[in-house]
């Protein structure tokens, strides 16, 4: 038991470390391929801080724990919105100005719906997984087209370029990307292995732990992301971090298990997580949209949301001993 804790937390430390290293060089790589802040901000970055649900998901996929892929990939919204969110407005209350962020939410509703509704039959399939990952190529251009048709004076335009200004020589860049790859492999490897013997070794199913300390641990790039953002006032991409990495949550991270090892899909999954996704998402909407106003995400909202959090895991803690 011992062995599979220190497993967890050093992959844990790996996906951590790794996820960041990995961000910066697939950044700097699109930045020398001649893409603007914004369209990396949007694509590349996005894409990046997943990286850890989706090895995860493949490494887990893989063992045959597809409970646990999914999981992660449903838990890790719920964590996104719940404690993420939660977390960086107590500590730096955000004010959404963007247009272009504003215009991400249907993207994420229709990743959310479309991954629900392939589930809905129970079952994960093959082809499932090749929709959601035509869902993904099809994000991607999507956000490119919004990056290109932004407003010039767009604030999250603006707070791309001030983060990316500085451009990595490209052997560096590349070096970051590679060594990030390799890191989160490693992490995804000890996280999957220390987490399955622990749902082993204390009877619950490898869904509660994708849900729990896998979610958790996986969500930590966006935590990390989200709160810098927000602390250095560039709030439109706090927000933005979190939206981009439920789409690709959705879709690239639950495209894996699909792939890999179609298989059923957990009742628990349907009638508690998903709903309860659905209901963080919506309340995310409304507080942060502004409709003809900018948007803004206080403090109280803040207590709001990591309240949310802490029932959910109180639920979930009352699932696993029910088993």
């Amino acid at each position: 038991m011992l062995i599979s804790v220190l497993a967890v937390l050093l992959g844990l430390v790996l996906l951590t470390y790794g996820a960041d290293r990995f961000v910066i060089g697939a950044a700097g790589v699109g930045r020398n391929l001649g893409m603007s802040p914004m369209m990396v901000g949007l694509t590349i970055v996005a894409f990046a801080t997943s990286a850890p649900e989706m090895l995860v998901a493949g490494v887990a996929a893989l063992d045959g724990a597809t409970g646990l892929a999914i999981g992660n990939a449903v838990g890790s919204n719920i964590t996104n919105i719940a404690l993420v969110l939660g977390a960086t407005v107590v500590i730096a209350p955000l004010t959404v100005h963007s247009q272009t962020i504003k215009r991400e939410f249907p993207l994420m509703f229709i990743a959310v719906f479309l991954a629900y509704g392939l589930m809905l039959d129970g079952n994960l399939s093959r082809l499932d997984g090749i929709i959601l990952l035509l869902g993904v190529f099809t994000l991607i251009g999507v956000t490119i087209y919004l990056s290109k048709h932004s407003s010039v004076f767009d604030p999250v335009k603006l707070e791309f370029e001030e983060e990316l200004e500085e451009e990595l020589p490209a052997k560096v860049a590349l070096f970051w990307l590679v060594l990030g790859s390799i890191l989160l492999l490693v992490g995804s490897r000890a996280l999957v292995s220390g987490a399955v013997e622990i749902a082993q070794a204390l009877g619950v199913s490898d869904l509660i732990i994708g849900l729990t300390i896998v979610a958790i641990g996986t969500s930590l790039p966006e935590l990390a992301a989200s709160l810098m953002s927000a602390i250095k006032g560039e709030q439109d991409m706090a927000l933005g971090n979190i939206i981009g990495s439920n789409m690709f949550n959705m879709l690239a991270v639950l495209c894996m298990p699909g792939l890999i090892r179609p298989s059923e899909v957990s009742r628990e999954v349907l009638t508690r997580d998903f709903p309860i996704m659905l209901f963080l998402s919506a309340l995310m909407f409304f507080m942060s949209y502004g409709f003809r106003k900018a948007g803004k995400i206080t403090k109280v909202h803040g207590v709001i949301l990591l309240s949310a959090f802490v029932i959910y895991q109180l639920i979930l803690f009352r699932s696993g001993q029910s088993l």
